[in-house]
């Protein structure tokens, strides 16, 4: 086996890790929450069948591979939701901080170069300026919100959270990238928030 093989295979390896790192949001049937591996895959799937709506400039391609490699940095960290900490605890500059850290170390079990790039791809996703970053972004925000209400409040529940701090934490970022994808979900979810006087 090459040495480049070798750092491959180890890489992929640790990534496995992140089917043991469970999020804030639960599956529709409530059986348990949905793991960081489920999600990615899950926004990645987003991307490719969403793409009809992704605005100018956006590299669907480039897309799903920061869907994929978004979140492995909670092999480290873990799960931060969203809404924990009055909404405060996922920006951070603590979280931020020890996510960078995560990417180094998970990046740079790759090969030189491969490293590098994978390394450059996250980066583009933290930063959120590109088109295709807007994009995915966008994509990693809306799929719990779905998931949610598909589950009947799931973690809307637990953190207490009303309509209007989803639309702050939430459907700004989303807007961002995919307005008229929020301005979809934002209607189909309302109704749920006022039921439950949270609107």
């Amino acid at each position: 086996m090459t040495d480049r093989l070798a750092q491959q295979l180890g890489f992929l390896r640790e990534a496995e890790k992140l089917k043991s790192v469970y999020r804030a949001t639960a599956l529709p049937d409530q059986s348990r929450r949905e793991n960081s591996a489920e999600h990615s895959w899950s926004v990645a799937l987003y991307a490719l069948i969403l793409q009809d709506q992704a605005g100018e400039g956006v590299d669907i391609a480039r897309a799903i591979t920061m869907l994929l490699l978004h979140d492995l940095v909670e092999i480290d960290v873990g799960d931060v939701p969203i809404h924990a900490q009055g909404g405060s605890a996922h920006s951070s500059a603590a979280v931020k901080e020890a996510e960078e850290r995560a990417a180094a170390r998970l990046f740079g079990l790759l090969p030189e170069g491969q490293a590098e790039q994978m390394l450059a791809i996250w980066l583009e996703f933290e930063g959120g300026v590109t088109p295709t970053a807007l994009y995915a972004r966008a994509l990693d925000r809306v799929q719990p919100v779905l998931l949610n209400h598909a589950g009947g409040g799931g973690s809307w529940r637990e953190y207490d959270v009303s309509f209007d701090q989803l639309e702050e934490r939430v459907g700004v970022k989303v807007a961002r990238g995919l307005p008229a994808l929020w301005q979809a979900v934002r209607e189909h979810v309302k109704p749920w928030f006022v039921s439950h006087g949270k609107a």
